[in-house]
């Protein structure tokens, strides 16, 4: 393992480390080493990647205690685990992807920096550890375009080399990024050498290795592979479509080079007489072939024979003689581009009919020019086009018939004897077919006939509306885009010729202004960054417009979704939450819901809640944000929590956001009143005779650990023992006993005041009790004694009265006993053996106490009088000693 010494950066202090972490990192400068390791990427978690000590202690540096402390868990930190007591490091669960730590195109080092502080601060130290990430195979060689065209002269030389570009891309270094190509389909026609590149990587280059023959073979279709150098070895395909292009090396050649024909001196003027055809292979332009007659044609015979030098049509220009035969030689030239004239020989035979077929005469009603008929396309079915009369040379040879030859959208009506009518027989598409020729036939009873062509050529209209490959089109984009992207291309096609067929793309009226459509390409792009909070799908309507007049419309529909980027951080409903709580509120019992939105969708709208601070009173759920206490709480322990609440989503690249819980305790009255003074049951104050009436004795203090009403103390006597019990009084809300009324010589002795201490709690009261002990007389000589009494004394009677029962204010008449009279009778009767009982009981009970008041008197032992009152306390004496 490496060590050695290098130079301290200086550290930038974090606020979660704190000053003293500062104060480590400047005094570190002298102090730190360097360790290097090596883990491959996308290792599993919990891969040993080194341990700190061990290395530490071949180098000569470790002692006992040291802890090894990452200086940040962000950033490289996240991706190892240290232990803090072994300096064992791994790999965490985060997934190391080399090529994403080190985008950079051939950075042949990639490594992990990291900090690590040993503690503590008596044997600080700082290691500088590098951990090298190694590349494994984990990426194909990808082409950024799944097809490459390559176009190919027909006539190019063999050893001709064309780039396949653009090649193949790997972005991982090393072996694992070295390229091989190799191509499948090329036959022998083609094979492959790669050549260096400018990034030092190869490049495939196509070469040619037998000559091509566009006629024979226009299209090859090859499979290029591009191979790593990895283990294992990975691949990527692109298809490589070879264009073989045209060039002008076949000339024009007539199937037949001499052809012999016979003609009748009957033919019609306009007759087409024969069409002569020389083949040339090649394409466009270099097909092109031009017809014409040789410097030897007779003039006469090119009077009477017409040569069309596009097509290679010889019509009858003229009429021919009737009289005697005739001999035409026609020698026809056909010349290409670029290529000598070829020749074919043609010889027309003119024999005389004396009785032929009959006569034809066109009396064209449609619009003609140079023997064309030119007819609208929007015409509609029995268009007249002409009028035809078959007339016979001779009478005797009747009847006649004229009919069509061939199917044609056409059709002939006898008008009037000899007379017809040539009709469109339904409506006709120059989309369809634009020109037609129609061969009327006109024949006599020897079946002999005449024929006449007439062609018609169609004139286009603006019927047909522009035509979208797809009404509905989806795209999406992914939100806060860069401005201009582009979206998609639209494409409209018309089935209409010239300006008609023209398309110009417009937007809808509704469409938002941040779209644009380039109206001549239908490249259709947005100007602005889109929020797919703001909004997530759009119907952009989009025209299509032809050039007719009246212009005809198409639409189609772009439907737009805007795919979410975990660009929103959950967010509070509110900056803070304060829930009230009872105190004695039920663990697990839902306290409030803490809420929070995030307006992303999918995982990154899903957000996560966590308590920051780690209160061990509460939990909350993570999901749906209730918050619970999950031990008992007590207000008077602590009145209020504060908490720090966290919420993250579920993003690749997470967002949080905190907020401020507070929970505050509402009081319960769960605490009876503590009574502070006195202190024992068992203590005593001496008070004078001489004490004037009204005066403050002593006072009951007790405090109530809850607040509000709870805490909020009465005081009452509901006790007496002594000469006269009613000669001290208590004030309620302070618990100030004073005297009621002046002493006298009979009021000497021990007076025992049973006070109860209540709160005003809801929905029940709680009260403790404390027994006030007053001994009046001049002085306190024989403290003993009166300890003696109050040990012996049995307890004090509680005199309150037991609190009224109300009566239903419901009850009817139906609730009263049926037999009134008896039971008043008996009433009475118990009430007046009750107060004999108590007259018994009242005369006893006078006696006893005039029997005790004289021991009392003979036991009283003489005490001095003083002015201050003096106060004893014995061992303090629970409630439960005395008789309530």
């Amino acid at each position: 393992m490496k060590q050695s010494r290098s130079r301290c950066p200086i550290p930038q202090p974090k606020i979660q480390q704190g000053m003293l972490l500062c104060v480590l990192f400047l005094a570190s400068c002298s102090l730190a080493s360097e360790l290097l390791y090596r883990l491959k990427e996308e290792s599993p978690t919990g891969t040993f990647i080194g341990n700190l000590a061990t290395d530490l202690k071949q180098g000569g540096s470790a002692g006992a205690g040291v802890t090894y402390n990452l200086a940040s868990e962000g950033g490289d930190g996240r991706f190892v685990d240290l232990n803090r007591d072994t300096g064992e490091l791994r790999s965490s669960a985060w997934v190391l992807d080399r090529e994403k730590r080190c985008p950079e195109p051939g950075q042949a080092e990639c490594a992990l920096l990291l900090d690590v502080l040993l503690l503590p601060p008596r044997l600080f130290r700082l290691l500088k550890v590098r951990v090298l990430v190694e590349d494994v195979n984990d990426r194909p060689p990808r082409f950024p375009a799944a097809s490459i065209g390559v176009s190919v002269a027909e006539n190019a030389e063999p050893g001709s080399r064309y780039p396949l570009e653009p090649p193949a891309e790997d972005p991982e270094p090393g072996l694992n990024g070295l390229l091989s190509y190799r191509l499948e389909g090329g036959g022998d026609a083609f094979s492959l050498l790669g050549e260096p590149g400018e990034g030092g990587g190869p490049v495939p280059l196509l070469v040619l290795e037998l000559p091509l023959d566009r006629e024979r073979r226009d299209v090859y279709v090859m499979r290029l592979i591009a191979e790593d150098s990895g283990s294992p070895r990975l691949s990527g395909s692109a298809t490589v479509t070879v264009s073989v292009t045209d060039v002008n090396d076949n000339c024009p050649e007539f199937p037949q080079a001499e052809l012999s024909l016979t003609l009748y001196s009957n033919l019609s003027v306009g007759s087409e007489v024969i069409r002569l055809q020389a083949r040339d292979p090649d394409l466009g332009y270099n097909a092109r072939v031009v017809y014409s007659y040789g410097e030897r044609v007779a003039q006469a015979s090119r009077r009477l024979f017409s040569l069309d030098s596009g097509s290679g049509a010889i019509r009858l220009a003229a009429a021919l003689p009737p009289a005697a035969a005739q001999l035409h030689r026609l020698t026809v030239l056909a010349t290409g581009t670029g290529c000598s004239p070829v020749t074919a020989a043609l010889q027309l035979r003119v024999e005389a009919v004396l009785a032929g077929p009959p006569t034809l005469s066109l009396s064209y009603i449609a619009l003609q020019a140079a023997g064309v008929v030119y007819l609208r396309e929007s015409e509609p079915a029995g268009t007249p086009l002409a009028l035809l009369l078959v007339t016979e040379q001779q009478p005797r040879q009747r009847p006649l018939r004229c009919y069509l030859e061939g199917a044609a959208p056409f059709r002939l009506v006898s008008y009037r004897g000899d007379e017809y009518l040539l009709e469109t027989a339904q409506q006709l598409d120059y989309e369809a077919r634009q020109v037609h020729e129609v061969t009327v036939v006109a024949e006599n009873a020897n079946k002999l006939a005449l024929r006449t062509t007439i062609k018609i050529q169609l004139l286009d209209v603006n019927d047909n509306s522009p035509l979208f490959t797809s009404s509905l089109l989806n795209v999406t984009i992914e939100e806060n885009n860069p401005p201009n992207s582009f979206l998609l291309k639209v494409k409209a096609t018309d089935a209409d010729s010239g300006e008609m067929g023209t398309v110009t793309y417009l937007l809808g009226p509704t469409v938002p202004p941040a779209f644009a459509l380039d109206q001549f390409t239908g490249v259709l792009t947005v100007s602005t960054s889109l929020d797919r909070e703001e909004r997530e799908t759009y119907r952009l309507a989009i025209r299509a417009i032809d050039g007719g007049s009246p212009a005809r419309v198409s639409t189609a529909t772009v439907l737009l979704t805007v795919l979410d980027a975990n660009d929103n951080s959950p967010r509070f409903i509110n900056k803070d939450f304060s829930f009230f709580v009872p105190e004695d509120y039920p663990s697990f019992s839902e306290i409030g819901v803490i809420g929070v939105i995030d307006p992303d969708a999918g995982k990154n709208g899903w957000v996560a809640l966590s308590i920051l601070n780690g209160s061990e009173h509460f939990v909350i759920d993570t999901g749906k944000g209730n918050l619970m206490a999950n031990a008992p709480l007590d207000r008077e322990w602590q009145s209020s929590y504060i908490l720090w609440v966290q919420a993250m989503d579920g993003g690749e690249s997470a967002l949080s956001a905190v907020a401020k819980v507070t929970v505050l305790l509402i009081d319960v009255n769960d605490n009876p009143p503590l009574v502070l003074f006195p202190q024992s049951n068992l203590s005593f104050l001496l008070v004078l005779p001489s004490t004037v009436p009204g005066s403050s004795i002593t006072e009951v203090y007790a405090v109530d650990r809850d607040t509000g009403m709870n805490a909020v103390i009465a005081y009452s006597i509901i006790g007496h023992r002594g000469p006269r019990p009613e000669t001290f009084v208590i004030n309620a809300g302070t618990g100030n006993i004073t005297l009621h009324e002046a002493l006298v010589k009979n009021d000497h002795g021990l007076y025992r005041l049973l006070v109860k201490v209540s709160d005003h709690g809801y929905p029940e009261p709680l009260h403790s009790t404390v027994i006030v002990n007053l001994f009046v007389n001049e002085t306190l000589s024989n403290e003993s004694y009166i300890e003696n009494l109050l040990r012996k004394d049995p307890g004090i009677r509680i005199e309150e009265s037991p609190p009224e029962t109300r009566a239903d204010p419901f009850q009817t008449e139906l609730d009263v006993f049926p037999c009134e009279t008896v039971l008043i009778a008996l009433s009475a009767l118990c009430f007046g053996l009750f107060t004999l009982i108590f007259a018994l009981v009242c005369y006893i009970s006078l006696r006893s106490r005039k029997r005790r008041r004289k021991e009392y008197s003979a036991a009283e032992v003489e005490i001095p009088l003083k002015k201050t009152i003096a106060s004893y306390s014995l061992d303090r004496k629970s409630m439960n000693d005395f008789d309530l």
